[in-house]
């Protein structure tokens, strides 16, 4: 029978448990010892961290995760969200704020804005939305403004139709930098790209948020979710 060679160079390398004449070629993955020695290390990361299949990024708890909670965020996710988070814990102070306000283009409210709100609404959020919120004709920074006030925090849904109403509308530079200067303030791009944005919106561009490229409808939800919950 073969012997390893691990006791004495070690599996250091792929290349290393390839040349082992009991650990490689076509006895991998047979022999117990060893596949037992490593599977503990997966379990380990598969309970806090796991890496992401497309873009390779290590994805992890929040410091606001709940002991339970499955949910795990890119670093960039986690760079965006904690100033976001850390205005929800100093406005959960205020008991008569809603949790989220959504901001979206007139065209969503009935299929992207919709789906959001209801997925976020049966999490327990309590959401302005403008179907129920904002008078028709109405300017959307005012509504934008008018929400976040009265909101923990805000999310822009960014889709085609977002794009094309704030390229319309001209929304200026200057105005979206004092919302986005109080932290409230996270984009969902969902079916198009954060490049789009920022063609429309470099400001608005310039701060990464979530994104249905990477996570479905029902993980955005969820983290927004988590995130608004004090």
């Amino acid at each position: 029978m073969a012997r390893c060679t691990a006791p004495v160079h070690g599996h250091r390398t792929a290349s290393a448990r390839e040349n082992c004449p009991a650990c490689g070629g076509s006895y991998r993955g047979s022999y117990g010892g060893y596949n037992s020695y490593s599977s503990p290390h997966s379990s380990l990361s598969n309970s806090s961290t796991s890496r992401s299949s497309g873009g390779g990024q290590t994805r992890t708890k929040a410091r606001w995760s709940s002991v339970g909670s499955t949910i795990l965020y890119t670093p960039a996710e986690i760079r965006t969200l904690t100033p976001v988070r850390e205005n929800v814990e100093e406005r959960s102070k205020s008991p008569d704020l809603r949790d989220v306000f959504l901001c979206h283009a007139w065209d969503d409210r009935k299929d992207a804005a919709k789906e959001l709100h209801d997925l976020l609404e049966s999490k327990g959020v309590t959401i302005w939305f403008s179907e129920k919120d904002v008078l028709l004709g109405s300017s959307l920074l005012r509504e934008i403004d008018k929400g976040l006030a009265k909101s923990r925090v805000g999310i822009v849904l960014v889709t085609p139709s977002f794009l094309k109403r704030v390229k319309g509308e001209g929304i200026a530079d200057k105005e979206l930098s004092a919302l986005l200067a109080r932290d409230l303030l996270v984009p969902i791009v969902h079916n198009t790209t954060y490049e789009d944005l920022r063609e429309v919106s470099p400001l608005l561009g310039s701060r990464s948020g979530l994104s249905t490229i990477e996570d479905s409808m029902a993980d955005v939800a969820a983290k927004i979710a988590e995130l608004v919950t004090p």
